[in-house]
């Protein structure tokens, strides 16, 4: 069978590596490829000009590969990392929303460690390096992988809130609510599907648990919310990785759970030298997730770094959601303009940055003991890092220096 692989990222570089015995070597197609060369396995690393759909028996394309690439248009074999291992997959459960699927993942994955799980998928562990012999694959799946899966489904699959983003993916907020529903169409009656009120009636012959927040969801469950350590926005991931457990164990591992360590750039807190609060919310790419951030510190005067690739949405919303709290903005990024005309509309200060040290640069001028300084960017980090986390890294290092 000749592969080809779509995009050279984690995914595709995980199954040429770890099924070079059963394959052989594997035609890689990539924007950056602008000659054909050979990686250190003997794959073909190709320009996509070069890809012949007639000469190709299977397509895998890197989750985030855009729908409307022209390689995804001619690909006539197009499978999903998921419906590729599905054959071999073990019994799984997988998580998707717009934010908290990391956090509910890790959780998961922490409370049911002991009896042989594992995690993988969008939380940056392709598929092709799961071990198939684990008692159970715990996948962070996105709508990118779920826009692209049409066989492969889990035993259990938990939707985490919906809320506008990815845009410029998708093409518009119906079709990304539609890919992350799309799941519930393969689903059987033993199956069981945790969502959001607003979905229980998507048709499926799974067994649909719906929840309006964190409470309801405890309530449904018998889960003591006061015997949880997290607070919000943690504490409906926390509940959430609670419900699967008394799905699958019909226990509930309150003290285990509080032991678990929340990851970096998600509202990290961390002090500078002179003694003043900074939050690297860096994975914040999103207004729900902003608004989540901002909620958490309301009765403190904030300093929020806003902008980068804004991925197409509209954050007229977020804006409006600002006006309540007592907040200054530091814009910065490609989109910096646009958060520049936001704040205008609304009336709220902002200040012109472009650069992430130069925010931080103007925000230690003022900043105060008694306020903080929080990085959450509602936007991706692409257009000045390569990646979320390399923002968050080079902030920390900004504060450092102070």
């Amino acid at each position: 069978m000749k592969i080809s692989l779509f995009g050279y990222g984690k995914t595709t570089q995980a199954i040429a590596k770890n099924l070079a015995n059963k394959f052989g070597v594997f035609n890689i197609y990539d924007d950056h490829f602008k000659n054909t060369a050979q990686d250190k396995l003997g794959n073909y690393l190709l320009n996509p000009k070069d890809f012949d759909q007639n000469s190709s028996d299977l397509e895998i394309p890197s989750p985030g590969f855009p729908p409307n690439h022209a390689l995804i248009k001619k690909a006539k074999n197009l499978q999903s990392e998921y419906d590729f291992f599905y054959d071999a997959m073990p019994r799984s459960v997988w998580i998707s929303g717009t934010n908290g699927k990391t956090t509910t993942t890790q959780m998961t994955t922490h409370l049911l460690s002991h009896v042989g799980a594992i995690m993988g998928g969008n939380i940056g562990i392709p598929l092709a390096e799961l071990d198939t012999h684990a008692k159970l694959w715990v996948l962070e799946t996105s709508s990118f992988t779920l826009h692209y899966t049409h066989i492969a489904k889990p035993e259990i699959y938990v939707l985490l809130p919906i809320s506008v983003d990815h845009l410029s993916w998708h093409g518009n907020f119906e079709n990304y609510v539609k890919d992350k529903l799309s799941v519930l169409e393969r689903m059987n009656e033993c199956d069981i599907a945790i969502l959001p009120k607003i979905y229980e009636n998507t048709p499926t012959k799974a067994y649909i648990i719906s929840y309006e927040d964190e409470k309801d969801l405890a309530n449904k469950f018998g889960i003591n919310i006061d015997k949880i350590s997290f607070k919000s926005p943690f504490l409906l991931d926390a509940v959430m990785a609670l419900a699967i457990e008394k799905i699958l164990l019909d226990t509930l591992s309150y003290d285990f759970l509080n032991q678990f360590t929340l990851e970096e750039n998600k509202l990290e807190e961390l002090f500078d030298a002179q003694g003043r609060l900074w939050v690297n919310d860096t994975k914040a790419t999103n207004e729900s997730a902003v608004m989540a951030a901002l909620n958490r510190y309301k009765d403190k005067k904030i300093h929020l770094i806003i902008g980068g690739d804004d991925k197409g949405v509209d954050l007229s919303a977020l804006f409006n959601f600002m006006k309540k709290f007592d907040i200054t903005l530091y814009a910065i990024g490609i989109s910096t303009k646009k958060m520049l005309n936001y704040a205008e509309n609304v009336d709220i200060k902002i200040i012109k940055c472009e650069i992430l040290s130069k925010a931080v640069e103007e925000i230690s001028k003022v900043l105060q003991k008694n306020e903080v300084a929080l990085l959450s960017p509602a936007c991706a980090s692409l257009d000045q890092f390569n990646s979320y986390i390399e923002r968050g890294k080079t902030f920390k290092e900004c504060i450092n220096k102070i």
